[in-house]
């Protein structure tokens, strides 16, 4: 259910538009913050504003020249003719009624096909099939747990054998021998899974994978213990509040609705770059393995993906990308952005069936402990 911007706020809402318009990355999300923040400040004066905009929109120091441009244009009217209209409202934007303000970018042209990819946007809402492989998702919940890598975590437990002395218990056992210390007691830091963080491109190139890849996210979600999921075509959407749902039926039919972007267009480099601008997303890939469902046919920028996939492994454990396309024996990466991005990828591998991304994941399981 839409309803009408009010109209104060449409100047406001216009402005992440323009940034992204001019090569900003800005993520929904910051839009919504950076209402919030100029209704909490009022605001008393422009340079009110202007301080919430630099805070939630957080342009980067080397953008912030070009940033204040803008502003003083869209807000000010620096740049404009005499007589010309400051603001024109985006004829392209939407605001949804639940979730919160939404940015929605219309394109014209709609992939029917899903067997090209395309730069448009194209937004619908979507009912997620419930598949028939639902054998084969339990028995990869049951053994995904034990499956997933691990890291050394902060806490010890007693052992046999390990690196620290647990003075403590190695006391009490001298007390019990009338002082005499018989045996050393041992602790070892325990281990914990790696959090996973699944990225699934729902674009029309994807069409025929999208519903088996959230089937597989919801499975994931409730077998491990730390998992994010994101959609991405034209823009990026989080996911996982609905796919924690216990029942699948219920957790697709929500996820269903909060992406607006199926079928559409592929700006993959667009909506890494969304993700790594908002610290909180950021997080999420911090000593992750990250999981990456795409044909990878990207249709916007090569170097975009590049300098988004190249940050994103600074801080990822490791990055997997499951492609279609490699259920070719012969495959190897055809298009421009794949063969960039190759040397940042731990694999390139097959996505082509829920059986083979899941196998792809169980394996590995032996990474090593850091």
């Amino acid at each position: 259910m839409t309803r009408p911007l009010p109209a104060g706020a449409r100047p406001f809402l216009a402005f992440p538009a323009l940034l992204r318009r001019n090569g900003f990355a800005v993520a929904p999300e910051q839009s919504v913050t950076f209402l919030s923040a100029v209704a909490l400040l009022g605001p008393r004066s422009m340079a009110h504003v202007r301080r919430a905009a630099v805070a939630t929109l957080a342009p980067h120091p080397e953008q912030r020249p070009l940033f204040d441009a803008l502003f003083d244009q869209h807000f000010l009217g620096v740049l404009a003719e005499p007589g010309e209209e400051t603001f024109e409202p985006d004829s392209q934007m939407s605001v949804q009624d639940e979730g919160g303000l939404r940015e929605i970018l219309i394109g014209e042209a709609v992939n029917e096909t899903g067997q090209a990819a395309t730069g448009a946007e194209a937004l619908s809402v979507r009912r997620l099939a419930t598949l028939s492989e639902s054998e084969t998702l339990r028995r990869f919940g049951r053994a995904l747990p034990a499956a997933l890598p691990r890291r050394r975590g902060y806490r010890h437990r007693t052992a046999r054998r390990g690196a620290m002395v647990d003075l403590a218990r190695s006391l009490r056992a001298a007390i019990r021998h009338d002082g005499e210390m018989m045996r050393l007691k041992r602790l070892r830091r325990v281990t914990r899974p790696r959090p996973v963080l699944l990225l699934i491109d729902v674009s029309g190139s994807m069409k025929q994978r999208s519903d088996a890849n959230l089937a597989l996210a919801h499975t994931l979600v409730h077998a491990a213990p730390r998992v994010e999921v994101f959609t991405f075509g034209t823009r990026l959407t989080r996911v996982t509040p609905a796919l924690r749902r216990r029942r699948r039926e219920q957790a697709l039919a929500e996820a269903s609705a909060l992406v607006a972007d199926w079928d559409g267009g592929t700006r993959i480099g667009d909506a890494l770059q969304a993700f790594l601008a908002v610290p909180r997303f950021l997080a999420y890939a911090r000593g992750a393995v990250v999981l990456v469902l795409s044909d990878g046919l990207e249709r916007g920028d090569p170097e975009a993906l590049v300098r988004a996939v190249t940050r994103l492994s600074a801080h990822a454990h490791r990055i997997d990308w499951l492609t279609p396309l490699a259920a070719d024996p012969d495959f190897s990466p055809q298009t421009e952005a794949l063969r960039l991005i190759a040397p940042h990828l731990s694999s390139l591998s097959d996505g082509a069936s829920t059986g083979r991304i899941c196998r792809h994941i169980l394996s590995l399981g032996g990474s090593t402990a850091a």
